[in-house]
């Protein structure tokens, strides 16, 4: 057995929980939103707080990891534009589809079938605590509603925002909710940096730079960083209490650290919500509260995408951060398709048996880990039928 042994965690300090008051507020929003009330105290109450109706992610005292640790099994949905596709979250960058023409993918995204509380029974019909979902992909279409851009889905012809929509039927339920998010790539912003900052996948190997891609030097990045942090913001003050924040892709982090303040993002997400957990898969920094490595991978191996000047340094760090967080427990994250993440229409029946998910979870168990299982929404934003099928003959030999 690796070395993943929990550890002890207490609740962080009062003075770094404290609650916003009115004017950090209204500040972190822009202005008085309708959906921000302001209790008896002065202070903030986001909607779905316990004061607001809706349950906590982490009711009484038990710390969160503790909750965490206890909750085992948990959804993991990858949806986006993509997803139109029916090849994968990476389509974009595997084929070059043009800038222009991935954009026009926003006026045909139509969630029709996304059912936020079938969702959820799906998820607690399996034997699930909890869900996590893609509030924004490296193609970075956004699945909520931000004034940081139009790029999202409460702006398409759908205009619905599938995350407050998930986290209303969590919240009854009483499912916790993480928000995967990607930091270190965005293949929409302008300000992102390219292929020339030292990692091959920040931006498609476009053969002309479209114009919208504005990055010229590494001091353009904080442009990016400032919109990453405002939607942050929107995350933690629109939808009410969250289990966590799960951060991605880490080869990027790892090929330019100097280029993501993860450790300022933390104390972020901390300030608002100090019972938000934070994952960036094995380690960024080491101060993430546990690790969620994928397919069992405890470090990074192949650096071969990052610029070879940058791959001693990409080591050192990968090795850094694992070796704080090794001992923090972990999740393990695996998918229902054969390989991809988000829904690939070539893999239709073929994707895990119960019996294969079954041997996933124990093994996890085995290793005191929890076990993230993804299944890429269709195109509609439903669940693959298979993989409901599955989930559900998982969760009644889970029950016993």
């Amino acid at each position: 057995m690796r070395d993943r042994a929990a550890i002890p965690e207490t609740p962080r300090k009062a003075t770094e929980t404290a609650l916003l008051n009115r004017r950090e507020a209204l500040w972190l929003l822009g202005g008085a939103p309708s959906f921000l009330a302001i209790s008896k105290t002065g202070a903030a109450v986001v909607p779905g707080s316990a004061e607001g109706g809706r349950k906590p992610a982490v009711e009484g005292n038990q710390p969160p990891i503790e909750w965490f640790a206890n909750a085992k099994f948990g959804l993991f949905m990858h949806y986006g534009l993509y997803s139109q596709l029916e090849q994968g979250e990476w389509v974009m960058l595997r084929k070059k589809v043009p800038l222009e023409r991935y954009e026009q993918l926003k006026n045909t995204f139509r969630p029709d079938r996304f059912d936020a509380n079938h969702i959820a029974s799906v998820a607690l019909d399996a034997g699930m605590k909890y869900v996590n979902l893609t509030s924004k992909h490296h193609e970075g279409f956004c699945l909520f509603r931000t004034r940081h851009t139009t790029y999202n889905s409460a702006e398409s012809p759908a205009h619905r925002d599938l995350v407050n929509e998930l986290a209303e039927a969590c919240g009854k339920r009483g499912l916790g909710l993480f928000l995967y998010h990607s930091m270190s790539a965005d293949w929409h912003h302008p300000w992102f940096p390219d292929p020339s900052a030292g990692w091959d996948f920040f931006r498609p190997d476009y053969a002309v730079k479209p114009a919208q891609y504005k990055w010229r030097k590494d001091s353009d990045t904080h442009l990016y960083i400032e919109y990453v942090h405002g939607q942050l913001r929107e995350l933690l003050t629109q939808y009410g209490p969250l289990a966590g924040i799960w951060f991605d892709p880490l080869m990027g982090y790892y090929a330019r650290p100097d280029l993501f303040p993860m450790d300022e993002t933390y104390r972020l997400i901390r300030s608002i919500q100090p019972n938000c957990l934070v994952s960036f898969k094995q380690g960024a920094t080491g101060n993430e509260d546990f690790a969620a490595p994928e397919r069992q991978e405890t470090h990074v191996a192949n650096y071969a995408s990052i610029a070879p000047q940058r791959r001693a340094n990409a080591a050192a760090v990968a090795k850094s951060a694992w070796d704080k967080n090794r001992k923090k427990h972990v999740e393990i994250c695996n998918t229902l398709q054969p390989g991809a993440w988000g829904y690939n229409k070539s893999d239709d029946n073929k994707h895990r048996t119960p019996e294969e998910v079954l041997a996933m979870y124990h093994d996890a168990r085995a290793e005191n880990a929890n076990l993230l299982l993804n299944t890429g929404l269709m195109p509609d934003g439903s669940i693959y039928p298979g993989d409901v099928a599955t989930l559900q003959a998982v969760g009644k030999k889970i029950a016993g």
